[in-house]
């Protein structure tokens, strides 16, 4: 019989743009940039994936095929951003439209050597703004409402934290136990 542990989960919220408390823009020194990756690249997004999730067991995508990625990644609206620090992948956030004006922030994370440099404040103020703006792009779309994501105790110790600096609000706390298995890593025995 697998072992288990608890693991808590905070669903969490903004319900307006004016929630939103953006962290400080990094100087033009650090090399910090953040820009849409506007071509859909299952290739890449799997990259992502694995190397922000891996040591935290992000594992739900992983059985994901090619053509699922590129389902995924070419639904309307889906959009994904990256941080680079001087032109190296640090971390993503990954946007997902939902009905009646919701948009979720579905995955959100730094590789592990950009973690603790006040990167992840400015790529979720980023990633929350263009939450708040994605009807605009997307014509049709309504305007809006509501931003949602999910964090939990699997997460990096700044997590919750950024969040809630952020202005995101708890709306729901739930605490289940869950296989404990082990971390993939971004690659295998990594």
């Amino acid at each position: 019989m697998p072992t288990t542990r608890p693991v808590t989960t905070w669903s969490m919220a903004q319900t307006s743009p004016q929630d939103l408390r953006p962290s400080r823009v990094p100087d033009s020194s650090s090399g910090i940039r953040i820009e849409r990756a506007a071509v859909p690249s299952p290739e890449f997004s799997r990259f992502l994936y694995t190397a922000v999730g891996g040591d935290i067991s992000w594992t739900d995508r992983l059985p994901w095929s090619y053509a699922r990625w590129q389902e995924h990644l070419a639904r309307p609206g889906v959009e994904t951003w990256v941080a680079y620090e001087h032109g190296t992948p640090a971390g993503y956030v990954e946007l997902d439209p939902q009905d009646e004006g919701v948009v979720e922030i579905v995955y959100f994370g730094l590789l592990p050597a950009f973690q603790g440099r006040g990167i992840g404040g400015h790529l979720l103020s980023c990633g929350t703004a263009r939450a708040w703006d994605l009807a605009e792009r997307w014509p049709g779309r309504e305007a809006t409402r509501r931003v949602w994501l999910h964090t939990c105790s699997k997460d990096g110790p700044h997590a919750l934290g950024n969040y809630e600096r952020r202005g995101f609000r708890v709306f729901e706390t739930r605490t289940e136990e869950e296989p404990d298995v082990p971390a993939p890593g971004p690659w295998p025995g990594a």
